[in-house]
């Protein structure tokens, strides 16, 4: 079981580029943070991740709230921003800007990305993209808390075609006119996200900790695709530490050293979400789900859920497809943009 790819699945990624930029220098962007804009962007995403990936060229990126230094962008390198933080780009270090709200919005009568051209006449230019992540955050997604606000990621120098590389090739094609285009670069935001996490595990000191160290740990990752495999299976934390070789002490200190709870709050946290996930098929009853995530008892899955949720199943169903609705009716509110938030310094 590969349990990145299983929480991937279970959190609902779902990627889409927005904007095409071309600066000259000097220049200045910022963003806003996602939350201010995640109704309109992607209203049915529970929270939403930016990113901006250097096509060409070199720049600067930062958080506006200073708690992370800013760091060069070269050709090839992503910058992801897993909290939504507001941030920065520019074309000197420490540059300031202001936001221009009016440009983001999703259009319900042209195509995506947006080809923006900014910035002054110097003949140093940067071409980057900008885009957007959706994932569900509740019941319960690992993978947002073992990241930190701001994600950068090197070009990798023993490959020859990296992610950037496949923007680029999509966004040579996208100008032909080819239909599916948007579809492919959406997919292509994915794939980036999920090539950059795999380098960010790589380079982890060997001493860290938390749930993608976790991933990484013979015994640990031993028993997190133990759990993902068989979340209905009636593990105990003596099944677990027999599985991966270790004493039971042993075990559960290893396991909440790097994944800070228990295997058994982690089984029941991750049964939540996958219960979650299947409530929102009208066909499922909650005994069915109750059954399908390991409880034998309706009642016990109740209490379960509630405990790990704060609402009954039943609650949780209705409001979550009462919210569906508001977001596709509220999706198809429109705004128009009257400028790029990319400015001259």
């Amino acid at each position: 079981m590969d349990v990145l790819s299983d929480v991937l699945r279970a959190v609902r990624l779902t990627g889409a580029l927005f904007f095409d930029v071309d600066a000259g220098t000097p220049w200045v962007g910022e963003s806003p943070s996602t939350a201010t804009i995640a109704a309109t962007m992607m209203p049915e995403a529970e929270h939403v991740i930016s990113f901006h990936a250097v096509i060409s060229g070199a720049c600067w990126v930062a958080l506006t709230d200073g708690s992370m230094p800013p760091e060069r962008l070269d050709a090839g390198d992503v910058a992801i921003f897993p909290s939504g933080l507001e941030n920065v780009m520019s074309s000197e270090r420490g540059a300031r800007g202001r936001v221009n709200m009016a440009l983001y919005y999703n259009p319900m009568d042209g195509h995506l990305p947006f080809r923006l051209m900014r910035g002054g006449d110097g003949a140093d230019r940067t071409r980057f993209v900008c885009g957007y992540l959706g994932c569900d955050t509740r019941p319960f997604n690992p993978l947002l808390t073992a990241l930190p606000p701001m994600l950068c990621v090197r070009k990798p120098a023993r490959m020859e075609a990296w992610v950037t590389d496949l923007f680029r090739l999509a966004l040579e094609e996208g100008g032909s006119g080819r239909i599916g285009g948007e579809a492919i670069l959406a997919r292509l935001s994915e794939l980036m996200f999920v090539e950059v996490l795999r380098q960010h595990v790589e380079a982890l000191p060997e001493d860290s900790r938390g749930w993608l160290s976790g991933l990484r740990d013979p015994q640990v990752g031993a028993a997190l695709q133990l759990i993902h495999a068989f979340p209905a299976e009636n593990w105990t934390l003596e099944r677990l530490a027999q599985r991966v070789a270790m004493s039971r002490s042993r075990f559960a200190a290893r396991f909440s050293h790097y994944v800070n709870v228990s295997p058994i709050q982690y089984l029941a946290r991750w049964r939540m979400q996958l219960a979650a996930r299947q409530l929102e098929a009208p066909s499922a009853s909650i005994a069915q789900v109750a059954a399908g995530v390991g409880y034998d008892s309706e009642a016990a899955f109740n209490r379960a859920f509630k405990r790990q949720v704060g609402a009954p199943p039943g609650v949780w169903r209705r409001a979550r497809v009462g919210q569906a609705w508001r977001d596709r009716w509220d999706s198809f509110t429109l705004v128009t943009p009257n400028s790029c938030s990319t400015q001259s310094a």
